[in-house]
């Protein structure tokens, strides 16, 4: 099995109120589940990360727990610092990003293969509006 996820994280403020939101997609491009949620006040990296983090757990729980094992999954985001983090091209420095880093890897260690990939803004609208709808409803 083969699924892409778009996934976007922002706030309102460095740090601000925050959200997080993330698009599943199966092998044909179609939509199967979505992740939009309200972090309370957190950076935009914080959030970032959250969005894979959030959409990892919502990918296990739609394939099952004895079919993960089995998924690959190719992360789209239009976070460079991320994906270059995940990457191992940056070096994570901040005690909080290397949280955020520890839980990610560990959610993604879960899956028989993840790519991470970074794309332009434009190509990562529906993550990109399901951040700011969980915002609004945050405000």
């Amino acid at each position: 099995m083969h699924f892409t996820i778009h996934a976007d994280g922002g706030s309102r403020g460095n740090p601000g109120p925050a959200g997080a939101g993330a698009m599943i997609r199966d092998h044909l491009g179609n939509s199967v589940a979505s992740v939009s949620e309200f972090l309370g006040t957190k950076t935009n990296n914080f959030a970032e990360y959250e969005a894979v983090i959030l959409a990892f757990g919502k990918l296990a729980a739609l394939v099952g727990e004895g079919r993960v094992d089995t998924t690959d999954v190719e992360v789209k985001m239009d976070s460079e610092l991320v994906v270059k983090q995940m990457k191992g091209i940056y070096k994570v420095k901040h005690p909080t990003m290397r949280e955020q880093y520890a839980r990610l890897m560990h959610a993604a260690g879960a899956f028989k293969s993840v790519s991470f990939n970074h794309v332009p803004r434009a190509q990562n609208s529906d993550a990109d509006a399901l951040a700011n709808d969980a915002m609004d409803r945050g405000a």
